[in-house]
């Protein structure tokens, strides 16, 4: 099935010092890195500020660019590295799978064929399905850049071979946060440094997803991919994403009926169900998200109260937030409040 994707948006940036780690190995050789990121399109001097964020753009094309010159495709992070055209020949082998969870384990079993220093684990725990690292860099190297890089590999493909981008609810890594770095919304509503370990964790029923890429549509990916790796696959063309958006900009307690949105497109009830159902979603599902994401943004405005938060969002009973909330995330409200006062939480 070949999904439409669209093109990066002007605002999609990602975070300069991603950059600045991956030209580790040509640090001894000044005049290649600045090669190299002139054929990116990419100022050396935006490096330097530890907040600096760069178009994603350009850093596709420096991802392209930095595979060329090292012949590897994980830019020399590993001890033994991803020698070009090792990411095709995996991505080749998951569009066969059934569904996400069992590509998911087989993207970790090929990523560990190549990368030797970085292994990466499934488990569902509480239903949540946590993506851990185990990782044994020499000190040198770069962990917490490596690391993110590693699983926006990771992620990105994920997301792509279910033609949809799955939130995290949570992301834990073992590097300390850098100063003044932004953490981006895209590895969820909770960001804790200084773990014991790399995990990433989101809701386990997204690995009954279905695989829907086929042959076809991976030459395509294949060609875009560095955009879809470094601001993860999203379809914003999709029928449920014009639909998540809508319920998103409006209170919970206006949101459209199905048949109200399939009336507005000049379609019947059915046949917009039907096209959910072929990107792989329910309205219910959309509404769950729209939710959830409606959840998180009102958990940081401190006038509210946990009962208002679960009003505004459209529950029944503060116990039915409490519940859902716990499942998201592993923690109660109160306790997911608490912890966003700590120093080493990014908001």
């Amino acid at each position: 099935m070949k999904t439409d994707t669209a093109p990066m948006r002007e605002q999609d940036s990602v975070a300069a010092y991603l950059v600045e780690a991956a030209l580790h190995r040509l640090r001894d050789n000044p005049e290649r890195m600045h090669q190299v990121l002139t054929r990116s399109g990419i100022d050396a001097t935006m490096l330097k500020a530890p907040d600096a964020l760069l178009p994603a753009a350009a850093v596709s094309r420096f991802w392209q660019v930095m595979a060329a010159e090292l012949d590897d495709e994980f830019f020399g992070f590993d001890s033994h590295g991803l020698p070009g055209g090792s990411f095709a020949l995996i991505c080749r082998g998951l569009i066969h799978e059934p569904n996400l969870g069992k590509a998911l384990q087989r993207c970790l079993q090929y990523l560990a064929l190549f990368i030797r220093d970085i292994r990466g684990t499934l488990e569902v725990r509480s239903g949540q399905a946590v993506i851990g690292l185990d990782t044994q860099l020499p000190e040198s190297t770069p962990r917490g850049a490596a690391e993110k890089i590693f699983l926006s590999i990771v992620l990105g493909l994920m997301c792509w071979l279910v033609g949809r981008r799955v939130p995290l609810n949570r992301s834990s890594f073992s590097s300390a946060a850098r100063p003044g770095e932004a953490t981006p919304r895209h590895w969820g509503p909770l960001v804790e440094y200084d773990a014991g370990r790399t995990e990433v964790a989101f809701d386990a029923n997204h690995l009954k997803l279905p695989v829907i890429q086929d042959t076809a549509a991976l030459g395509a990916f294949l060609r875009s991919c560095p955009q879809w790796l470094v601001v993860r696959f999203r379809n914003d063309a999709s029928t449920a994403s014009r639909i998540l958006r809508t319920l998103r900009n409006l209170p919970s307690d206006e949101w459209p009926t199905l048949r109200a949105i399939a009336r507005s497109e000049g379609i019947s009830e059915q046949v917009l169900r039907r096209k959910l159902i072929k990107e792989g979603f329910t309205f219910q599902e959309i509404k769950h998200e729209a939710r959830r994401a409606l959840v998180f943004s009102l958990m940081h405005d401190p006038r509210l109260s946990i009962s208002e938060i679960a009003a505004l969002a459209g529950f029944q009973e503060p116990s039915a937030l409490h519940r859902i909330f716990r499942r998201w995330t592993g923690e109660s409200p109160g306790q997911f409040r608490s912890r966003l006062s700590l120093p080493k939480l990014e908001r």
